[in-house]
């Protein structure tokens, strides 16, 4: 897939599954984002200390599991038994953390699109970049529609690009830094995804220019989705699954 090619996602992209209603990053938000209506999912990959890759934004576990410390420490068989869902709600006690495996072969018998978002460990871009685009060039083999690569990492969208070029990549910005417009043609993205609040007319007029498609973080207002909307953007990332209806645009 080129830059130039028709954009075959969707314009609304639910975040970690489900946003705020469920346990982020695990299949429960992502069954319960697709009943809301939603066809693309954004999530957090990164590798375990023996290589497995699994769903997590942190880099330690504190915040959304059971556990404690560093994840991309610990091997898969702990991480495995770890409790991903009571820190939400008793209704979630004891959902697990998935693989990234796991949710792309829901995703793929589901018909349903996926931006991945490269989360690596600090010091582990490259191999969990060149991780990531190894399992999804093999897992979406032949498939229309490939997910959407992205990190704020550069290092890892380079990884990505050497072990799977075909695959399609987005560079995250939460500021617009010097160079970052080239530093993305360099990695062959295919879009920018910014903090919504960066795009104006030009920055959008910019990266049209290039060729690239122009993406939103994390929009859960009305106003803000409005004004992406009139600035002609080509898709928006929300936890506002119950607010935002995919099916009206």
């Amino acid at each position: 897939m080129t830059a130039a090619a028709d954009w075959p996602y969707p314009f609304w992209i639910a975040h970690r599954g489900a946003g705020k209603l469920a346990p982020e990053n695990t299949l429960a938000a992502f069954r319960l984002g697709a009943r809301h209506g939603y066809r693309m999912f954004e999530c957090d990959a990164k590798l375990s200390a023996d290589g497995v890759l699994f769903l997590l934004h942190d880099d330690t576990l504190d915040r959304t599991t059971d556990g404690q410390g560093v994840a991309g420490q610990r091997p898969w068989g702990e991480l495995a038994q770890l409790d991903a869902g009571s820190w939400h709600s008793r209704a979630h006690a004891g959902e697990p953390v998935p693989t990234l495996e796991n949710l792309a072969r829901f995703c793929l018998r589901n018909g349903h699109h996926l931006d991945i978002e490269i989360k690596p460990t600090p010091g582990l871009e490259e191999e969990t970049g060149r991780a990531v685009a190894t399992l999804a060039a093999r897992l979406w083999a032949g498939a229309a529609v490939p997910p959407l690569l992205t990190s704020f990492k550069p290092a890892a969208l380079a990884g990505a690009q050497q072990a799977a070029p075909q695959m399609p990549r987005g560079l995250l910005l939460d500021t617009l830094w010097d160079g970052w417009l080239d530093t993305a043609r360099q990695l062959g993205c295919v879009a920018i995804v910014c903090n919504h609040a960066l795009w104006d007319a030009a920055s959008v007029g910019q990266v049209k220019a290039a060729g690239l498609r122009a993406l939103s973080y994390t929009v859960n207002d009305e106003w803000a989705a409005q004004r992406l909307i009139d600035l002609g953007t080509d898709g928006v990332v929300t936890d506002r699954v119950d607010l935002f209806s995919p099916a009206a645009r």
